[in-house]
């Protein structure tokens, strides 16, 4: 039971401070060896960052589902149904803005930039994808109240 692997994307412009995106994601996943950084050109050849992060071990992946705190980890539950795909994979989509100024908040693709996450559940045959996901968020949320992270973690 649990997560295969959690991994967390955002892109910046070449105009933005690409290490500000890195360091919330590197608080996000708790881990700034995980963050990585691709300098390349978009389509029309403005520089562009795309920072990712990817934790593939069991641990490392619940406690970084669990930094997003009791209260986001509740709302995922509720839309658990719109936000889990076929493939076991719980898309997770924070608003950007909010995480660098130091708040959690789940969001849906927008004008607002977001930071988009994924994280692979491991089902095994004969197990319901849907009591995995509840039981992987029910231990996050644990992990969370734990690590006193009740609502918003970075306020």
């Amino acid at each position: 039971m649990g997560l295969h692997h959690v991994s967390w994307q955002t892109t910046a412009s070449g105009l933005e401070d690409e290490y500000i995106h890195a360091a919330a994601l590197a608080w996000l996943v708790g881990d700034e060896e995980a963050v990585e950084i691709e300098r390349t050109n978009s389509y029309h050849g403005s520089a562009i960052h795309v920072i990712r992060a990817e934790l593939k071990r069991r641990s490392q992946a619940t406690k970084s589902l669990a930094r997003l705190g009791v209260e986001t980890l509740n709302s995922l539950k509720n839309q658990l149904e719109t936000r889990m795909d076929e493939n076991n994979v719980i898309h997770v989509r924070l608003d950007l803005l909010d995480l660098l100024s130091g708040r959690i908040k789940l969001t849906l693709p927008g004008k607002r930039p977001t930071l988009k996450g994924r994280a692979k559940l491991e089902v095994y045959p004969g197990e319901v994808a849907s009591e995995v996901a509840l039981q992987t968020l029910e231990k996050a949320i644990s992990d969370a109240e734990k690590l006193g992270l009740p609502e918003n973690p970075r306020s």
